[in-house]
């Protein structure tokens, strides 16, 4: 397969080892930097030079303790400093500027303190003024005549370079896929996200991690995963794409999920692809009946639409619950939600997840599971997968194929259709009219584990609430007509 990933993605292939993988977590960058930087600096086999590479990081993309270093070379050496940063701009109407900050460094202390030219966000506006922190070049100067804000002194981004590597090509990665047969497909989407596809037993396991994906891929795919400890979860869902969101312990609250009314700002729904809740039993809801409700409303809506008080907001977040569970708890046929925090607690807000993902079923970490060849960069698949978000047509094959009850539940058949598509857009992106699926492959590859996903959901709901009890997930099936 790897004379095929040559072929048909020259120029998309980096050389995964965990000897390599080892030396970049030192470096504290995320994986899609982490590729960016394999494929500038490997030779043909994939090799990179580690001094060369660290000096290169340290100079191009400081940490957060350089913070005072890159300070003191502006303020005190006069000198302009340009990186590699994550950057967020905002607006401000009441002063008519333009305001950055840089998460990363938890800087500017006061907002008024670090100001961009006009020029700089006009040149740059589809990007800079995105909703989410964007990675880029920037070049700052400490400007000691400024008179435009009350600071005496402040810094100016005087120059930014956005941080886009590669030019996607997504009609052309639908069309390589036609090279490749399924399993070997399935094997290419594990190696893309840092997974050693050998290091599988077996196709039950690869799947279960490719749900995992489903929430990258499809818009607004609600899940919820039990797993036992060291399965990568936060690893995948904090560290493959910049379009998601990880919550990892501690409190949320509705203004930081939905709508903050005193800022005036829109919150993370509307911000990011996913918010993933890692260890979910540790996070707290300080204004549960509030979040309650507006999380049933949204998690319902067609639309992603939200309301906090006159305010109407749109998102196309999917949510993602994840959680630890003991062995004695691997049990789809007993209450599994027992430890989840209160408010999901409710089976009608549990009903609006779309599917379960047995983490069980999927390996705990190990050397044998980490990528060990050449495979697609993280940062490009990881920006295929965020524009398959946005393709209609394989809702519309799901549509097509499907025979659905007259009187199936509306959130059954939703969560199914949303399940099978995700796994489309994943193992078929190829498919784009029905007279080119595989039917039996269809059933197998997106039917089928729609029906079971969804299906654990339905049996927890009978279990915690006896309007649920004995109540099925409808009999959807593939169209007679289009069966060989």
């Amino acid at each position: 397969m790897t004379d095929k990933l040559k072929k048909y993605f020259p120029d998309m292939l980096v050389y995964k080892s965990p000897e390599q993988g080892k030396f970049f977590s030192t470096l504290s960058l995320p994986s899609f930097m982490r590729d960016w930087l394999l494929m500038k600096f490997a030779d043909e086999n994939g090799k990179i030079d580690k001094q060369e590479v660290a000096a290169y990081v340290k100079r191009v993309i400081p940490q957060k303790e350089q913070w005072e270093e890159i300070k003191y070379n502006m303020t005190r050496n006069m000198q302009s400093v340009r990186f590699l940063a994550k950057v967020k701009i905002e607006i401000d109407i009441a002063t008519r500027l333009a305001y950055f900050s840089l998460p990363d460094f938890a800087a500017p202390k006061k907002k008024d303190e670090a100001v961009v030219e006009w020029n700089v966000v006009e040149s740059n506006k589809d990007y800079l003024l995105s909703p989410n922190e964007v990675w880029g070049i920037v070049e700052l100067i400490c400007d000691t005549k400024s008179d435009s804000t009350k600071a005496k002194n402040i810094i100016k981004m005087t120059d930014f370079r956005p941080f886009c590597p590669y030019n996607i090509e997504i009609d052309y990665y639908m069309e390589a896929r036609d090279q490749f047969t399924t399993t070997e497909w399935i094997d290419v989407l594990l190696a893309a996200i840092d997974y050693n596809p050998n290091g599988y037993t077996g196709e039950e396991q690869k799947m279960a991690m490719l749900g995992r994906l489903l929430p990258f891929v499809e818009k607004r795919v609600n899940l919820i995963e039990l797993a036992p400890k060291e399965t990568g979860k936060s690893y995948l869902f904090s560290q493959i794409s910049k379009y998601g969101w990880l919550v990892s312990g501690g409190s949320i609250s509705r203004a930081k999920m939905f709508y903050d009314q005193q800022k005036r700002i829109d919150g993370l729904v509307s911000h990011y692809d996913y918010v993933a809740f890692d260890e979910i039993q540790s996070i707290s809801f300080p204004d549960k009946n509030e979040i309650q409700g507006v999380l049933k409303g949204y998690l319902e809506s067609p639309t992603g639409e939200y309301r906090i008080g006159n305010y109407r907001g749109i998102g196309k977040s999917g949510f993602v619950l994840l959680g630890n569970i003991d062995e004695s708890m691997m049990n789809v046929n007993i209450n599994m939600f027992i430890n989840l925090p209160d408010i999901f607690h409710e089976s009608a807000l549990i009903d609006r997840f779309h599917g379960f993902i047995k983490g069980w079923e999927i390996p705990k970490m190990k050397e044998s599971l980490k990528a060990n060849g050449w495979a697609l960069n993280v940062e490009y698949f990881s920006e295929i997968m965020h524009l398959l978000r946005s393709e209609m047509i394989y809702r519309a094959i799901v549509d097509e194929v499907l025979d659905v009850p007259k009187h199936a539940a509306t959130r059954d058949t939703e969560a199914i259709k949303r399940i099978c598509t995700g796994f489309m857009k994943l193992i078929f992106p190829n498919i784009r009219d029905i007279s080119k699926l595989n039917i039996e492959e269809f059933e197998h590859y997106c039917l089928q584990p729609g029906l079971r996903m969804r299906g654990i959901i339905k049996t927890q709901l009978g279990i915690i609430d006896t309007e649920f009890r004995g109540k099925t997930i409808p009999d959807i099936k593939v169209k007679d007509g289009l069966k060989g």
